[in-house]
């Protein structure tokens, strides 16, 4: 290849580079305005939706503590195996949260998630093993 055709080459790529920034920039905005939406929603929560998220924490807490307490002993086997349903979901929630590389509260948290959605996975596992096993007829 000959200076010029290298010369033109480069030209070719630095209007491609440019067509290229310009349509970033163009859906860059139009990203812009579907996120308008959602800022309004968390401006009209107060701003605050750390309160908005604790007060949703709070009620499911209690809403779980009255439902899991008024269960009857019948039931218990299968309620535990919906809560190891309910806590491998956790586990991917928690997955991603501990994903980012840089160390902040998040990871701290999906760490801890990770840790405790296992003790109760395995935990409920074994608990529903040793319920069934008294069910079954001894054998002499």
């Amino acid at each position: 290849m000959d200076q010029q055709q290298l010369l033109e080459q480069a030209q070719s790529l630095q209007e491609q580079a440019r067509a290229l920034a310009e349509k970033a920039g163009t859906l860059a905005e139009q990203a812009a305005t579907l996120a308008g939406p959602a800022a309004e929603a968390a401006a009209a929560t107060g701003g605050t939706p750390f309160i908005v998220l604790f007060t949703a924490f709070v009620l499911a807490c209690f809403v779980g503590y009255y439902v899991v307490w008024s269960v009857t002993p019948a039931l218990h086997s299968p309620l535990m195996g919906v809560t190891n349903a309910i806590s491998s979901v956790i586990i991917v929630g928690a997955l991603i949260a501990a994903g980012p590389a840089e160390m902040n509260i998040s990871k701290v948290f999906g760490f801890l998630a990770i840790v405790l959605a296992s003790v109760n996975i395995f935990g409920g596992f074994l608990v529903t093993n040793r319920m069934l096993g008294m069910f079954k007829k001894k054998q002499k």
